[in-house]
């Protein structure tokens, strides 16, 4: 059979192509690393001929094909930093994704990338009527590319993945054509006005339908729970703790939400209890204009540091609140949190460059 004509897409620093002979060498080489190799199902060690008989299947191919799954190589400048694979069904109606890139090239965004480009075609150009993604559920990274990307979080399915010998759980994601439209056509520019205005009975129902990504709520509890929390205060150091939150507004629209523990007896600097923005409006300043203004008003009522803890796991809020000033204080809380602090003064310069 004729191979159809190669396939090929180009993002603002991608190439993602068939998969090549040049590209085994170093295809081989991650893929036999374990902090690659334990969240995937193919076989260890990954040999060269096992690349070699899938770079034939590719070149046999050309192009994702129904019925098929086809490895495709994500280029940068010329050097594979990755791959991905997409599989069609029979019929060309719906299409399953996967990824990978070598550890050394992690951290620069290119899966999100070249997610975005893939699915992008197979909605435009190759007209799937649904996209899914299957992961290990302690994938965290590789979740919060799909989530980046709009997919929906469709649940865990417990031992339901035979990954070399051994049953796994398989976290399932998914995306339709409309709700990728939705996504794409999001407003992702800087809100021009942030406020933080009382949780009222008025808007207490939409206040509590701000909701993190899935991969987020490991590390943060929902609006629903911290009200809770707030009405029933914990003991901390033998003292009961003060709740203040508000709801956070951007451009008129709740789209947050945040709470302190004020300053006591035991505590004489005010803590970031929770801290939530919605997924829709994650990665547009909004949490860090928020602490900000937070910072506004614990000046102005004589403080001069801001304490906040966070579960200390890759993927966490660390990177976050260590790009606002804070600095490890060294505790660890009985739950396991790290703990950390930040002066007030330095919050504000770098979010605001004063």
């Amino acid at each position: 059979m004729k191979p159809m004509a190669a396939f090929r897409l180009e993002t603002e620093r991608l190439v993602i192509r068939p998969l090549a002979s040049r590209d085994v060498p170093e295809f081989v080489r991650y893929r036999n690393i374990d902090d690659v190799a334990r969240y995937q199902d193919w076989p260890l060690p990954y040999t060269v001929d096992l690349a070699d008989e899938l770079v034939a299947d590719v070149e046999r191919l050309g192009r994702p094909t129904p019925g098929q799954w086809i490895q495709l190589a994500i280029d940068h400048d010329h050097h594979v930093v990755g791959d991905y694979a997409i599989w069609l069904d029979g019929e060309g109606q719906l299409a399953a994704i996967g990824y990978t890139v070598a550890p050394e090239q992690q951290g620069h965004n290119y899966a999100v990338e070249a997610t975005r480009a893939v699915v992008e075609w197979l909605f435009l150009e190759a007209g799937v009527h649904r996209v899914t993604a299957t992961l290990d559920p302690e994938n965290v990274a590789s979740a919060r590319v799909l989530e980046r990307c709009g997919f929906e979080h469709n649940g865990t399915v417990r031992s339901s993945a035979l990954v070399r010998g051994q049953w796994a759980d398989d976290t399932r994601f998914s995306l339709l054509r409309p709700a990728w439209e939705k996504w794409r056509n999001r407003d992702v520019g800087a809100p021009d006005t942030i406020e933080l205005i009382e949780v009222t009975h008025d808007n207490i129902r939409d206040v509590c339908r701000i909701e993190v990504s899935q991969s987020q709520r490991r590390y943060v509890s929902s609006v629903a729970q911290s009200i809770a929390d707030a009405a029933h205060p914990p003991v901390r150091d033998g003292v009961v703790s003060r709740p203040w939150y508000r709801a956070i507004v951007a451009d008129d629209q709740i789209a947050g939400f945040v709470m302190l523990a004020l300053p006591d007896d035991a505590h004489p600097a005010p803590c970031l209890w929770r801290l939530l923005v919605d997924t829709w409006y994650q990665r547009r300043g909004i949490a860090r204009r928020t602490i900000a203004l937070v910072a506004d008003m614990l000046t102005e009522h004589r403080c001069d540091r801001l304490d906040v803890s966070f579960v200390d796991e890759p993927g966490g809020p660390e990177r976050f609140y260590a790009q606002l000033g804070f600095e490890r204080t060294g505790v660890i809380d009985d739950d396991g949190e790290v703990w950390a602090s930040a002066n007030l003064d330095e919050i504000v310069r770098r979010v605001r460059g004063a």
